[in-house]
């Protein structure tokens, strides 16, 4: 068990903090922690059931036709337009792995993230989840004043514009633009072996729902032999 990661069971309230304007456009989380042995040392086949279970539910459920209507689908979609952003044009990301599975592919990135990727794609709701070894708590969901420096994985540093919703950590390091996109700094690496797991929601979607994607990740990282909290926050 990584030294001290336990430890955040006892002090998770408080670990994420969401700013007053934030919360007024509509911002809300669900988050716990968990750790285990490092990623590269997990076997990533032990999630293959898993994500073909995943790929039944999905097809037996959805088409790419009738996706748009699923009501959650719709509350991120319209959490899209609110923030300045055409979901047409880019998708929520849970929206978007059900998408990619729905005309035959799936991403496998790590086990890590793959059980976080199985699990947005189930309950149709953003996972982030970030290396807590690498960024200082507390994680505050804020609205940028504009200009801050957000280096996204896969992608060129950026600048933030004012009035986008972040996540950023004690020291203003931009961890996340809520609710779709990660950077690089915090993300999941084959060294990681503690990390925060956070449900992005957003007006619409369930305190419940929320949780239970948070409760998803963690029954997924167990079956990969990692351990979770027992309690999971809400935001």
């Amino acid at each position: 068990m990584p030294s001290g990661c336990n430890a955040y069971c006892s002090s998770l309230t408080g670990l994420v903090v969401v700013s007053d304007d934030a919360r007024r456009l509509g911002v809300k989380l669900a988050y716990s922690v968990s750790w285990g042995v490092p990623v590269k040392e997990l076997d990533s086949s032990k999630l293959s059931a898993e994500a073909e279970r995943l790929r039944e539910e999905i097809t037996s459920k959805y088409t790419l036709e009738n996706l748009k209507n699923d009501p959650v689908v719709r509350a991120y979609r319209d959490f899209y337009w609110r923030i300045g952003i055409d979901p047409t044009k880019t998708r929520p990301s849970s929206e978007a792995l059900v998408r990619r599975l729905l005309r035959g592919k799936w991403p496998k990135i790590n086990p890590v993230v793959d059980a976080g990727n199985i699990a947005s794609a189930r309950h149709l709701v953003p996972i982030g989840i970030y290396d807590l070894e690498r960024f200082t708590p507390p994680a505050r969901i804020v609205l940028a004043s504009g200009g801050e420096v957000f280096e996204p994985i896969g992608g060129e540093e950026e600048r933030v514009p004012a009035n986008t919703p972040i996540m950023v950590d004690s020291r203003g390091v931009v961890m996340h633009l809520y609710p779709h996109r990660d950077s690089r700094i915090t993300m999941v690496r084959p060294e990681t072996r503690c990390v925060l797991v956070v449900a992005a929601g957003v007006p619409g979607v369930s305190m419940a729902r929320l949780k239970g994607t948070v409760a998803e990740v963690q029954r997924l990282l167990g079956v990969l032999g990692w351990h979770s909290c027992d309690s999971i926050e809400i935001v």
